[in-house]
């Protein structure tokens, strides 16, 4: 169906809040010879032809003049040569220390631009501290990473390369001189920059490549055209709860300018709360930062130490940033499991059992943050209506990852209060009475 998908989006009022992360346990079946779990490069590359046809125009659902005025930066407008270099370099293994990983590789094509794991995995089977975010639509994000310490595509794409417990190169000139033996790139810069190889113009290719990733067709974007059967009548109760009695109104507004459904904020949600020491934690981080706060420390900062649970805090020090995560996109949030920034949430239906209860309960807590006195029928709706926000192009693996998160929802409900959610309890009670209750 051809639509105006700006004009559709202006003709409706939509409002959404779920911090979260993205959503599904796997994409679609595969076949992996990559590290850590994913799929080839090459292979990649095959998928991804498959689902970018065309990258040189305003992509369906972003109005074209913000397209052109807001999210192409000044100096690194979109051109095919550009795309062309950012696309090798994504996909080149040369550009980690060892050999072993690429930006594919956390950010695999197969896998919702992801990797599906709690906290992604670098060089040396190094762990880091967070989730990967999914690659689509991030050009359309004020800021990057879950602490929002990258303000733009260009500075984001350089800061992995070089964080020793992702991609590992020491310095700039390391990754330069890992692929300045490849002729190919020489010739790619030129055309693309006009210049020699460079470590900024790396970014800005990554960057130029990673704008061709915008995925915004779904079947809620029919729906909100006029398209009535667009959406399963679960999906539509669920729209309604979302916009009502599940208090989802706040975070993710969704329009013509601003497609993915966020607020760009950050926000404490009480996803840590249950295991960190918000307050220890901070006056470490203030010491640490002391001997320098630039992005490269707190890049590191967030991603090996517990510090990292801090959030936006790291990047700003304000006391009202403690264990504050940036507001996550609710597009195609079935196939980019699990969910939050730690992946401790692995289905939807935790993420709405965590919500539902009121969160955890921290100094910190975001004050839209409450119960929700929602029945498992009205969650049932929501996670329909949250499924309808993947691209068609992905629905094969949306329904797989549907059908995986039902089952695993049936096994295992760990995040189920129902006493906090409809209120028999209330979150502040066994803090200051105790486990036993009064005597």
């Amino acid at each position: 169906m051809k639509r105006n998908a700006g004009a559709a989006l202006r003709r409706t009022a939509l409002l959404g809040c779920l911090a979260i992360a993205g959503g599904a346990l796997i994409a679609a079946a595969s076949p992996t010879a990559g590290q850590h779990g994913a799929m080839a490069m090459d292979a990649q590359q095959q998928r991804l032809d498959q689902l970018v046809t065309n990258a040189a125009s305003a992509p369906p659902g972003v109005d074209p003049v913000a397209w052109s005025k807001i999210y192409q930066p000044p100096g690194n407008e979109p051109t095919a040569d550009r795309i062309a270099l950012g696309r090798k370099l994504y996909f080149d293994t040369r550009l980690s220390k060892d050999g072993t990983v690429s930006c594919g590789t956390c950010h695999d094509a197969s896998r919702g631009f992801t990797d599906h794991r709690n906290v992604s995995e670098g060089i040396g089977d190094h762990l880091g501290r967070r989730s990967a975010p999914t690659t689509m639509n991030a050009a359309l994000f004020q800021s990057m990473f879950w602490d929002g310490r990258a303000s733009t595509l260009e500075e984001q794409a350089k800061l992995p390369i070089l964080n020793p417990v992702e991609m590992g190169h020491p310095d700039a000139a390391s990754a330069l001189a890992a692929i300045s033996g490849d002729p190919a790139y020489r010739d790619l810069f030129q055309k693309a920059y006009g210049r020699a190889p460079s470590y900024d113009d790396l970014g800005r290719a990554i960057a130029s490549f990673e704008r061709t990733l915008i995925f915004l067709e779904a079947p809620f974007d029919r729906f909100a055209a006029g398209d009535a059967k667009a959406m399963s009548p679960a999906a539509q109760r669920g729209f309604a709860l979302f916009n009502g009695k599940a208090r989802c109104v706040s975070c993710h507004m969704i329009n013509a300018s601003n497609p993915l459904g966020t607020d760009n904020l950050f926000h404490n949600i009480g996803v840590s709360a249950r295991k960190q020491n918000f307050e220890a934690l901070a006056q470490q981080a203030l010491a640490a930062l002391q001997g320098g706060s630039g992005v490269d420390a707190v890049d590191k900062m967030a991603l090996q130490t517990d510090m990292s649970e801090l959030g936006r805090f790291i990047v700003t020090k304000n006391r009202g940033d403690i264990g504050a995560f940036k507001t996550e996109q609710l597009r195609n949030i079935g196939i980019t499991a699990p969910y939050m920034h730690d992946g401790s949430l692995r289905t939807l239906w935790d993420v709405m059992d965590h919500y539902n209860k009121g969160g955890e309960t921290n100094p910190y807590l975001d004050g839209g943050i409450e119960p929700l006195n929602l029945s498992e029928d009205e969650i049932n709706d929501v996670v329909a209506f949250l499924f309808s926000f993947t691209d068609t192009r992905f629905a094969r693996e949306n329904e797989t990852a549907l059908h995986e998160q039902q089952a695993h929802a049936a096994r295992q409900r760990p995040f189920r209060d129902n006493a906090l959610a409809h209120r028999r309890v209330l979150p502040f009670e066994t803090r200051v009475i105790g486990s036993t209750g009064l005597k």
